[in-house]
């Protein structure tokens, strides 16, 4: 036993989410028009800097797709909040994405957005009054489906998407993990124990929460060993645990003595972060292959990269 005293979370208040006010809404989502042309307007762009890194990495996607290489995806939390959903659903249904590898955020997100067509709750406010993360629907049943899930032997994401999937809430079919288990596309799920508001609720159960993320970190590293020699790996707005594990995954690999090189990176963010830059843009592809960083808006950069790989391949 411990000689350190631990903090009692059986008397935590919760409140319904259906009650809480939201930022984000699902009708506020991008919508999936039939047909959007873009290559002219990227055919058009100078091919210098930015511009000719974003045409030179559209090739590399397109080449990997008719070579039938993975694209794997790595996404953070904002990326749901941006109400990006369908795009990466669309790009699924369509065979692009092979694997999608995600922190603990983008199941809180994708689950209410699923069960409430709503999520995102005003931080500021709600921590004053120790209300912040509190929803009892969503601490309540994901740690539940991550309990039972590990016991059966899944990962987190597969549990999480299989429940969504068949328990088929009103709005599941805005829901990531829910398609992407429809489509047998894994989806891993890579969580730091206290980062999540899930693991503030009497229901968190540590050795599920880390025993599903884990096998999930191994199944990721089983989806990375077939980057090698033009595959593809792009992430989309997580800026420290995601390039972390990502680092990690391709020791592993070449650890074991799969051949890793010659293949593709690519970061999508908001900003121009240390971790992405290093660990996903520079180190992995130093001996073989080439990583590229774009910085924009989530909501104009992303739909814009799918729309024209859609419309390439």
């Amino acid at each position: 036993m411990s000689k350190y005293k631990k903090i009692n979370l059986d008397n935590i208040k919760t409140y319904s989410v259906k009650d809480r006010p939201s930022k984000v809404y699902i009708k506020d989502f991008m919508k999936i028009a039939k047909e959007v042309l873009t290559k002219g307007f990227i055919d058009s762009l100078p091919n210098i800097l930015a511009g000719k890194d974003f045409k030179e990495f559209l090739s590399h996607c397109e080449n990997a797709v008719k070579n039938k290489k993975p694209i794997i995806v790595m996404l953070g939390g904002h990326v749901i909040k941006c109400g990006l959903s369908p795009i990466f659903i669309k790009a699924i249904e369509k065979g692009l994405i092979k694997t999608i590898a995600v922190n603990g955020s983008v199941c809180i997100h994708d689950f209410e957005i699923a069960y409430f067509g709503k999520t995102s709750e005003d931080v500021e406010a709600a921590l004053k009054d120790g209300s912040f993360g509190m929803g009892e629907e969503t601490g309540r049943i994901i740690n539940k489906v991550i309990i039972e899930g590990y016991g059966s032997g899944l990962g987190y994401g597969e549990a999480l998407g299989k429940h969504i999937y068949e328990e088929e809430p009103k709005y599941w079919k805005a829901s990531l993990l829910a398609r992407a288990y429809q489509h047998n596309i894994p989806v891993t799920v890579h969580v730091g124990i206290g980062t999540d508001i899930t693991h503030q609720h009497k229901y968190a159960n540590g050795e599920a929460i880390g025993g599903a993320s884990f096998r999930d970190f191994k199944i990721f590293c089983n989806q990375i060993k077939e980057l090698n020699n033009g595959g593809v790996l792009v992430n989309f707005g997580s800026a420290v645990i995601l390039p972390e594990v990502f680092l990690k995954a391709v020791t592993i690999v070449r650890n074991l003595e799969y051949p890793l090189t010659n293949f593709y990176t690519a970061v999508f963010d908001m900003n121009l972060h240390y971790r992405p830059m290093t660990n996903v843009v520079q180190r992995p592809t130093a001996n073989g292959g080439k990583g590229y960083y774009f910085v924009g808006h989530h909501e104009i950069m992303i739909p814009l990269f799918f729309w024209s790989l859609l419309e390439r391949v």
